[in-house]
């Protein structure tokens, strides 16, 4: 199976799109490493995961792949006592989001990296229609 250079550039797109989901995600678990719930005994924010999917495109006859709805992390939510807070519960225990900045971070640095992949084989496939179409007018 042959791929052109524009079927290149879409494959990266594909991929770009797919990291971009990934990072808006990353974000919003960051965003909400300590947000609580508001009401005694109530969930805090709940981590979601990144999940990637494989599918058909049968204009270009490759698998290719996409950003799909994120799933909410099933680990059990940490606890901190402080039974000041507002939403601690009867023994004075506060549920915390499960989100651990730190792998967070990490997996958004490797989403970046991801990303920038997909981001220099389109600048190589641009370069290189550009040096053809250079070879043509001479």
């Amino acid at each position: 199976m042959q791929i052109d250079l524009g079927s290149m550039m879409e494959i990266s797109g594909h991929g770009m799109r797919a990291q971009t989901g990934r990072m808006r995600t990353l974000a919003e678990n960051i965003a909400n490493a300590n947000t609580t719930g508001q009401t005694p005994g109530s969930n805090p924010y709940q981590r979601k995961i990144p999940v990637f999917e494989d599918y058909l495109d049968k204009k270009l006859g490759l698998e290719l792949v996409r950003f799909n709805k994120p799933v909410l992390d099933q680990k059990e939510f940490p606890v901190r006592y402080d039974p000041s807070h507002p939403a601690a519960d009867a023994k004075g225990y506060v549920k915390l989001p499960n989100v651990n900045g730190l792998m967070e971070m990490m997996d958004m640095k490797e989403a970046q990296r991801s990303y920038e992949a997909n981001l220099s084989v389109i600048d190589a496939t641009r370069s290189m229609i550009g040096r053809t179409i250079d070879l043509l007018r001479v």
